[in-house]
């Protein structure tokens, strides 16, 4: 594929199908959002209290972990279109280790939760806290596992084909990054 056409509109990095899904995925997290600030209105004492018994220090962490995922994904595009392939896999693997950090610090959370008997029906508050960030956690396990199958595929013959591939799967890596810096500033910052 020619750099004329890949500059096209039409021809977006990762092309246009990642676009779509990237539109479809951040209008259902922003309803949510939107739902749940919603729903705050009639409840605020609830959602006030609520977001005092959150984990400040993993979900900041977490977005530092995340930010930095994206740091990574991006240079591994940058050294890709350098063709340094061992360069390319390093920072390929540096943004799946970040995504793997982010989910064990989720896990960490959310035992936290569980343990204190916080589960989806505790309050309004949790309800929304549990489905979103579960949600996003479902995307962070799904980017992974489309990262981890371009770190292990060896080369292919087409090269242009794998670096468009790659750079879907960039974009919706860093889909993930920006749902969650704005799930952590409502959720675990808004109320306080």
């Amino acid at each position: 594929m020619d750099n004329q056409l890949r500059s096209n509109f039409l021809y977006p990095p990762g092309g246009i199908l990642i676009w779509i899904i990237v539109f479809l995925e951040l209008t259902v997290f922003f309803a949510l959002l939107i739902v749940m600030k919603n729903s705050a209105h009639t409840q605020m004492d609830v959602f006030r209290h609520s977001v005092a018994d959150l984990n400040i220090i993993a979900g900041t962490t977490n977005t530092v972990i995340l930010l930095l995922s994206g740091y990574f994904m991006a240079k591994t595009i940058t050294v890709i279109d350098h063709e340094d392939n061992k360069k390319h896999k390093s920072y390929l693997l540096a943004t799946i280790i970040c995504g793997l950090i982010f989910i064990a610090i989720k896990m960490v959370e959310y035992s936290e939760k569980l343990s204190s008997g916080i589960t989806i029906s505790y309050n309004a508050f949790f309800t929304f806290y549990w489905l979103i960030t579960m949600f996003h956690l479902l995307h962070v396990v799904f980017g992974i596992a489309i990262l981890t199958y371009f770190y292990f595929q060896k080369a292919l013959k087409d090269r242009y084909q794998y670096q468009e591939n790659l750079e879907a799967g960039a974009v919706f890596w860093h889909m993930c990054d920006l749902i969650w810096v704005v799930v952590f500033a409502v959720i675990y910052l808004y109320w306080r």
